[in-house]
């Protein structure tokens, strides 16, 4: 059987500490099992002098596996994440933060999963959440193994840092557009209404990293307005109805202005499973 070529896509901008994209590549290529066989970097506007030396040293190191696609201005995530798509060799294509850690096994495990279900347009894992250290795990991120539709109706039946997705059905369901901090809900609302198949592997293959600074960012009058816009567009899809609509910007936005203390034990304590 043909080795199932992908890329992986990552979007860096200026904020970007330096010490966690240079982890973040470790863990992409040096250390992982099944290496990419293409790896799309978009530089989301300018960024600082150290990042742009350590993209220098990946370029020296990964040579053509390494693809890099300079936007001048900062486009925001969506955006970027648009563009970089549209830049994969590949029609398999794995998301990436640049600040999150793959575990050494991802890759390996994530290709032979579609290649044995070639139906699956998109596939994620399970995903731990963890502070300064990949050995400080905090909680656990789950996500569904069937009933996807109906999941995303109160919440994202993929975690975005884990998945694997058909490049095709991407753009069949108009790609990444920008949209206030949920780029990645808005498409996976417009591929399950496209009649994509998605599919979770039950356990953490993604290390995604967070601080106090994760939970205060989830609060506030821009995410309260965000979610409402995010609410209104999977009611145009059909992912929610009425009441649910009504129902999701009560509950979600009442936790968008609990004070960040609250706030952070709510996600972890509820809606992650404690380690």
């Amino acid at each position: 059987m043909e080795k199932t070529k992908f890329s992986v896509l990552l979007s860096v901008y200026k904020n970007e500490k330096p010490n966690h994209l240079v982890e973040c590549f470790k863990s992409i290529y040096d250390n992982q099992e099944l290496k990419p066989d293409e790896i799309v970097l978009v530089q989301d506007g300018p960024l600082t002098d150290e990042l742009y030396e350590i993209i220098k040293k990946l370029k020296n190191q990964l040579n053509n596996i390494l693809k890099i696609v300079s936007i001048e201005k900062n486009v925001r995530l969506g955006n970027a994440l648009r563009i970089g798509i549209e830049n994969c060799s590949n029609e398999i294509i794995a998301r990436m933060d640049t600040d999150d850690i793959s575990d050494p096994s991802r890759f390996k495990k994530q290709i032979k999963y579609l290649e044995e279900n070639p139906a699956i347009d998109i596939l994620g894992s399970y995903m731990n959440e963890f502070i300064d250290d990949i050995s400080n795990v905090v909680a656990i991120k789950t996500a569904p193994l069937e009933n996807f539709r109906s999941y995303m109706k109160l919440r994202d039946p993929v975690n975005h840092p884990s998945v694997v997705f058909k490049k095709s059905k991407v753009i069949e369901a108009g790609n990444y557009i920008e949209i206030l901090y949920n780029e990645d809900s808005y498409l996976w609302g417009r591929m399950l209404a496209n009649g994509c198949q998605f599919a979770n592997i039950d356990e953490s293959l993604i290390y995604f990293r967070v601080d106090d600074d994760t939970y205060k960012r989830r609060g506030g009058l821009q995410y309260v307005k965000a979610e409402i816009q995010l609410q209104k567009e999977l009611l145009k899809l059909g992912i929610v109805n009425k009441i649910e609509f009504y129902r999701n910007i009560i509950i979600k936005n009442i936790v968008r202005i609990f004070p960040n203390k609250l706030r952070k034990i709510f996600y972890i304590k509820i809606l992650r499973g404690k380690k």
